[in-house]
């Protein structure tokens, strides 16, 4: 990846400004940092064609792309093509008697008590499921020969339907790959270089067969889809002015370049929401927390994530559509349907439910005016007085009449005021988001009360205080731009390549240089593919993991070992305290067995440096009036102070009960709960402070 010729690390000599963007469903967030550290905002609506939205984008942020020195993007394209199955033609290969892996996966339901629930169907239908004469075994030798006469065949086939992708998923090809690249030379020379193929040993080499097959079909239906994509953004950046390499955010919280997202396209299905996860451990970090909470809260849903010990929690198995699982490393980020237009609703039995429908942003809530007549979160929020007569600056105007109109919908049927309904709402609505938190820290062996909650979008912070309070967690964190917060993560990533490798040894019996020489050759594919991406070689960092299991399971843990693996005592200690920490049980007496190796190759590239303000002892909040606000556990409503968050000077502190006002956010401090702006312009909340 060159700057004007360069590695990563350098940049051209005209650049003075770094750019990030992070395409959403309603909303384009812009974010953009200069080289004195001054900071610059912007929204816009996001369009049809994103890279529309990316320009109008850079248009309102006041931006020339001749002084762009680096373009870090996170987009929603992938995720919205999986979950409108909006697909360009494409077909699927494999070996004789595995056509329907696809359709059968674990044999599982998403509802295990609804036997007549149909799961969703494969992205690749039956009819475009082919399958050939070929057989290896677990060992890797040739059991029947690839059926050339055959492959020809079906490439003749796929020719004249005009797929312009295939997948080629042959069963032991993690062991042996070489009838998979066999069928994909037949099918490169049949339909040309147009068509994009993908074998699934070199996509995931991966022994369950379901989880790779399906993890390459993604990746090859995501490919037509993001190649022009890549290429156009590419293009018009260039022609704007833009010299270095256009960043694309993955799921694993890396980026990479345009030629790379087009062989790993399905890494970008959890572009957005990584780059939250990322930015709330960056705001925790800043403020000297390094187990946090990351709670992006917007209009339709709430994205939660968790770091332990300044690292963020990954997973190695997720899915968009569930039962067709992509493995692809990725941040754990845990999503449900709450946000600001999350629908208050009442149940058959009459119990009071909180999304996930939602009203978006169009009609959006009753409160906009705008056709929307059900109840929802923004409703109850002006309601109590949380939220004032406008938002976003005075751009968006609401109606209080129009809500407690909607809320009655609610407070009738179960015989409350429309305050008590109000009330209600949240209180659901905050349950949901904290059952959330719960299941992605104590159900993983962490304690809620020894992280801070990092609250951003643009409805986090109304409810931040609330959801740590149910959770005893003691400090919440707003960062500077709540809104954007997303935008800022994408600022904040390396290059970043997962190589990995079956290796099945007994872990006590398994020999140190053996899983030495095998991290080698990853890390030589790792270096290869960040050579690719254009990174200098003094950019380039490696981290080394073992995935690690007890003898007989399927489920496995990766565990960090050093630069040289001289012994495995320490991956086997390691392993047993995470293992411990996951699932409340260890047992040191029992059998590891190691599973798979990776590497995971970082090519670095340059860090935005963020102003730290002076803190001023004297400093001084001065509201700009008052309005009478209902809190939790409060029987009436109490005069709250309202202050503009821009006019708050660093080192100020303020007694709940408070109401911030700014641009993109609205940050609720209850009674009780003292609010401080630290040298970073954050707002850190001391629950019980007061």
């Amino acid at each position: 990846m060159s700057m004007d010729g360069a590695g990563i690390g350098s940049a051209p000599q005209k650049a003075r400004v770094r750019l990030a963007i992070d395409v959403g469903g309603t909303f384009t967030d812009i974010f953009v940092l200069d080289s004195d550290g001054n900071q610059t905002v912007a929204k816009v609506p996001s369009t049809l064609n994103p890279i529309d939205a990316i320009m109008n984008g850079a248009e309102a942020a006041d931006i020339d792309w001749h002084d762009v020195e680096l373009f870090t993007h996170g987009t929603t394209v992938a995720t919205n093509a999986l979950i409108t199955r909006n697909f360009k033609p494409a077909a699927m290969v494999t070996t004789r008697g595995f056509r329907d892996v696809l359709e059968i996966g674990r044999g599982t339901r998403e509802d295990p008590w609804d036997a007549y629930k149909e799961g969703t169907p494969p992205y690749v239908r039956r009819r475009d499921r082919f399958v050939v004469g070929e057989r290896i075994n677990y060992r890797g030798e040739i059991i029947e020969p690839l059926d050339e006469v055959q492959a020809r065949e079906i490439a003749r086939i796929l020719r004249k339907r005009q797929v312009t992708a295939v997948a080629v998923c042959f069963i032991n090809s993690y062991v042996n790959g070489a009838h998979e690249l066999r069928m994909a030379e037949i099918l490169a020379e049949e339909l040309g270089p147009d068509v994009a193929i993908t074998t699934s040993h070199e996509t995931h080499p991966e022994i369950f067969e379901d989880d790779r097959f399906s993890t390459t079909v993604a990746n090859t239906i995501l490919a037509p889809i993001i190649r022009p994509y890549a290429r156009d953004i590419e293009r018009r950046t260039t022609e704007a002015g833009y010299s270095a390499d256009v960043l694309l955010l993955h799921s694993g919280g890396g980026v990479m370049t345009p030629a790379t997202a087009e062989k790993y396209a399905a890494r970008l299905a959890a572009s957005g929401i990584a780059a939250g996860a990322i930015a709330s451990k960056y705001f925790a970090e800043l403020c000297g927390y390094s187990n946090a909470i990351g709670l992006d809260m917007g209009g339709t849903s709430a994205d939660i994530s968790l770091a332990e010990n300044g690292h963020l929690r990954m997973t190695d198995k997720w899915e968009v559509d569930w039962g067709h699982p992509i493995c692809f490393p990725s941040i754990e980020v845990l999503t449900i349907g709450a946000g600001g237009g999350s629908i208050s609703w009442l149940d058959k039995a009459g119990s009071l439910r909180n999304g996930p429908q939602s009203a978006g942003s169009t009609p959006g809530p009753a409160c906009y005016k705008a056709g929307g007549t059900e109840p929802t979160n923004t409703d109850a929020n002006i309601i109590l007085g949380r939220v004032g007569d406008s938002l976003a600056g005075g751009k968006k105007a609401l109606n209080r009449d129009a809500a407690l109109e909607a809320m009655q919908k609610i407070a009738k049927p179960l015989e409350l005021d429309t305050v008590e309904a109000s009330l209600a709402t949240l209180r659901v609505a905050n349950a949901n988001m904290a059952d959330a938190v719960r299941l992605i820290s104590i159900a993983r062996g962490h304690d809620p009360r020894d992280f801070a909650l990092v609250a951003f979008g643009g409805a986090g912070p109304l409810h931040g205080v609330d959801i740590a309070r149910e959770l005893n967690i003691p400090v919440v964190i707003v960062p500077p731009n709540p809104g954007v917060t997303s935008a800022v993560g994408c600022m904040l990533v390396d290059v970043q390549h997962d190589v990995t490798q079956m290796f099945f040894k007994d872990a006590a019996s398994a020999d140190p240089a053996d899983i030495e020489a095998a991290f080698q050759r990853l890390e030589h594919e790792g270096r290869d593919r960040l050579e690719r991406d254009g990174v200098a070689a003094g950019d380039m960092t490696f981290q080394r993991f073992v995935d690690m299991r007890y003898r007989g399971q399927w489920r496995s843990l990766a565990v960090p070992v050093p630069r040289q693996v001289a012994s495995m005592d320490e991956a086997l200690a390691i392993f047993h305290d995470e293992y411990e920490k996951a699932h409340n049980f260890r047992r040191e007496d029992f059998p590891v067995e190691v599973y798979r190796l990776t590497v995971r190759a970082i090519g670095v590239t340059p860090k935005p440096s963020f102003p730290r303000v002076t803190i001023d002892p004297q400093a001084r909040a001065t509201s700009k009036g008052t309005r009478e606000v209902w809190f939790h556990g409060q029987q009436k409503a109490v005069t709250t102070a309202l202050y503009d968050r821009e006019n708050l000077p660093a080192g100020v502190s303020i007694k709940g009960p408070a109401i911030i006002d700014q641009l993109d956010s609205t940050t609720v401090i209850p009674p009780g709960d003292v609010a401080y702006i630290d040298q970073w312009l954050n707002i850190q909340i001391k629950l019980g402070a007061a």
